[in-house]
């Protein structure tokens, strides 16, 4: 069998990421520069002229012209953590190079932080990888499929009514030779036509010819876009050409997650676990930007209190940063 490029990429080495992002300071001018890749603006009147100095050993700008002082975190994600930023440049490395999910309580153990410190770092970087997904459109050839997560709980519903369960579509968009580019995989109020509508309109292009099984609710891509349903029953269907890559991409996540974690809170936090994967899975073809990336992302996401990272959960056309 043929070598897997994709899969045998170098990536980032360990001593490749801390020559980079080893030290505060190297971590503060990676900060700095996505933030104003042309040199500090104030963020209240965009005069570009600033006095920097450090407080308590974080650093401050203050402004020329309306003397307003700007940190390097603020109205970022990172804005009210007190974790260093090499902590979470570490964080990001460990989410970003893993091939399956790091769970919080493996973050705990790697960065020597408690486990509440750990959980809304983890939350907070999904977060990001949420807002980064959130753009995507999926073109040419797009395989469907609909799936949960979740299971039943003892002494509650059964069934696809479980209030432990998350419906939840997953694509894929394949290129001419059928190979897989990109993915998307968003939670959705329900498998009706109505939902399946609002979620298509919103993740794949007019243009794209769009493939399915049988469920009703997929009958909504006809409205839009070429759309065909591929026939048969189990094991022949999901081996089929044309919805090979959706199955193995679902398969590859039910298997990521089942082994990453012990439980958590599907109905609540599964926009996120989803979009962690998918964010991962877009980007797999150039492993060793995938901290910059992170980084970009996280530092363009308003900052998020625990308060709302654990509140009501959000589909997708609610959820921004």
């Amino acid at each position: 069998m043929a070598m897997n490029r994709v899969q045998f990429q170098s990536g980032l080495s360990l001593p490749a990421f801390l020559a980079r992002f080893g030290t505060e300071a190297q971590c503060e001018d990676a900060v700095a520069r996505l933030r104003w890749p042309e040199g500090f603006r104030c963020p209240r009147c965009a005069h570009d002229q600033a006095m920097a100095f450090r407080r308590a050993g974080t650093p401050y700008w203050q402004c020329k012209a309306c003397s307003h002082q700007a940190s390097l975190r603020a109205g970022t994600l990172m804005e009210q953590s007190k974790l260093p930023l090499r902590t979470w440049l570490l964080a990001m490395y460990l989410l970003g190079q893993s091939k399956t999910n790091v769970s919080a309580l493996e973050l705990m153990r790697h960065l020597g932080v408690s486990y509440p410190a750990a959980w809304r770092l983890k939350h907070k970087l999904m977060q990001a990888m949420l807002q980064d997904e959130l753009p995507r459109m999926l073109k040419q050839v797009v395989q469907l499929d609909d799936a949960y997560l979740g299971g039943e709980r003892n002494g509650g519903k059964a069934g696809r009514g479980s209030e432990n369960k998350r419906p939840f579509v997953v694509a894929v968009q394949t290129d001419e030779q059928g190979r897989p580019l990109y993915a998307a995989m968003d939670t959705v109020p329900g498998f009706t036509r109505k939902a399946l509508a609002q979620w298509l309109a919103q993740r794949v292009r007019p243009e794209a010819d769009v493939y399915s099984d049988g469920l009703g609710a997929f009958r909504a891509a006809e409205v839009a876009h070429a759309h065909t349903v591929v026939e048969g029953e189990g094991r022949s269907r999901c081996e089929a050409p044309s919805l090979r890559w959706v199955n193995v991409v679902l398969s590859n996540l039910k298997r990521s997650l089942d082994g990453a974690y012990h439980a958590f809170g599907f109905f609540k936090y599964a926009e996120r676990y989803l979009a962690e994967t998918a964010w991962r899975f877009n980007r797999r073809f150039h492993l060793e930007y995938l901290v910059p990336s992170l980084l970009r992302a996280t530092v363009h996401c308003k900052p998020w209190s625990e308060a709302t990272l654990r509140g009501v959960p959000t589909f997708r056309t609610e959820a921004s940063c």
